[in-house]
């Protein structure tokens, strides 16, 4: 026992330098974490600022010859790109999910102003009539040219009704939506006013929820082809449900945002900027939370400002976001989109890809020009609306996301989303383009 007790302040000693030891080692382990978060925090803001550089120089540079500056963000964001060049890590890319989403609920918002119920009630038959047409007849020539043209493309894909049919009936519904934040750069930017503008704004507004309709009912159809059962009526009310509580959420965060107290209001045009922005944030939210239509939501919500408030407002509210907040958010957004393209599954699926592009194209063209036709527009709306619906993004990647979770689609889903990604980039470099040529081919362009 004396012993032990003798060895007692050696071995105390032992411990607390083993103790410190320890402690340091766990000090030393802390300081690197902080430093590698911190430069990995650096290295963040420095492709930040890189990419809103770039973005800004190559739209800049794409204007003085006569290009949409839109065009020069999405090159700005190819030369970042990971898997292209290198410059900007992949991690920053996917931690810029956040930054995409509240860009597009910006822009659909915007999109959303611009349809004033006014103008609707003169051009409604007319708008109703396009965006069928355009919608409708695009998604069934690609489901047409992707079933008779897949099994040449796809040789080792096996099983046509299995296989090939459920990811043509697929395909055929995603070519419906249009991506209208490329077309509103564009107007933005040549200061575009019109009935080719508003036909153009108002029909991919219409389209993306004929869309939404076209993709949950082919899902329907796929699922029954490849496990030859029907699902239950929940499957059939989805979409439904999406759409209409979408409308819902959307029109109550626009009534909030017009009828909110004086004391709410702020005491600058800053501070109602802050309010309006929050509020999106909430929308965008909460509808993704109840699996509702995000960026239907926050376009009803636009809807419902400009038409619920007085005119002086109306312009008010949109001019501060067009000035303020627009410009940043298009060279943020289409640069960032730039950057996500992945040049191995471009390649892979490239024929693919192109039958998608051309047979969608050739819809939304002819679709436009009948449907405006049926109701009677005039020849300049006939002509031009069809070539600013070309441009598409966003809404279809996310509905071809929601497929990966799918376990029964799993043999086509993967295949789905390459396709989707290859032809959002070539029509969000071609849509641009192609929606210059229609406002200013029309005399709608004002710069």
């Amino acid at each position: 026992m004396a012993g032990m007790r003798a060895g007692l302040p050696g071995s105390i000693s032992v411990c607390q330098n083993h103790e410190a030891d320890v402690s340091f080692s766990i000090s030393l382990d802390a300081t690197r974490l902080h430093e590698n978060k911190k430069v990995e925090y650096v290295n963040g803001i420095l492709a930040t600022g890189l990419t809103i550089m770039m973005g800004y120089v190559l739209g800049e540079l794409v204007r003085k010859i006569g290009l949409p500056r839109v065009s020069g963000y999405i090159v700005a964001g190819l030369l970042l790109n990971p898997k292209i060049t290198g410059f900007v890590d992949s991690g920053f890319v996917k931690d810029m999910g956040i930054a995409t989403d509240f860009s597009l609920a910006i822009l659909t918002f915007a999109i959303g102003g611009t349809l004033a119920l006014s103008s609707l009630r003169d051009l409604g038959k007319k708008i109703l009539f396009i965006a069928l047409g355009e919608a409708q007849l695009s998604a069934l020539l690609v489901m047409a040219g992707c079933l008779a043209t897949l099994p040449f493309l796809l040789p080792g894909v096996n099983g046509f009704w299995t296989v090939i049919a459920p990811l043509a009936i697929l395909l055929g519904a995603l070519a419906s939506p249009t991506d209208p934040s490329a077309t509103l750069a564009v107007v933005r930017q040549y200061k575009a006013k019109g009935m080719v503008t508003f036909s153009i704004m108002a029909s991919a507004a219409l389209d993306d929820a004929l869309g939404i309709l076209n993709y949950s009912l082919a899902v329907v159809v796929a699922m029954v082809l490849v496990t030859h059962h029907l699902g239950g009526i929940g499957t059939i009310l989805e979409p439904l449900i999406s759409i209409g509580g979408a409308v819902a959420l959307g029109a109550a965060a626009g009534l909030a945002f017009r009828y909110a107290p004086t004391w709410l209001r702020g005491e600058n045009d800053g501070l109602q900027l802050a309010l309006l922005l929050g509020l999106l944030g909430v929308c965008y939210g909460v509808s993704s939370k109840l699996n509702l239509d995000q960026l239907l939501a926050t376009m009803v919500m636009g809807i419902t400002i400009v038409n619920t408030s007085r005119h002086q407002e109306r312009h008010h509210i949109f001019h501060l976001l067009e000035e303020s907040i627009e410009p940043i958010v298009f060279i943020v957004f289409f640069t960032i989109s730039g950057m996500l393209l992945d040049v191995a599954v471009l390649i892979q699926y490239l024929p693919v890809v192109l039958v998608f592009v051309f047979f969608r194209s050739v819809g939304k063209l002819a679709g436009a020009n009948l449907g405006a036709r049926l109701g009677k527009a005039s020849p300049n709306v006939r002509k031009y609306t069809g070539w600013g619906l070309i441009p598409q993004g966003g809404i279809v990647i996310g509905l071809a996301l929601l497929l990966q979770d799918v376990p029964a689609l799993a043999s086509i889903s993967h295949i789905l989303l390459n396709v989707i990604i290859g032809a959002t980039v070539i029509h969000e470099l071609i849509g641009p383009l192609t929606a210059k040529m229609a406002i200013m081919k029309s005399g709608e362009a004002q710069r």
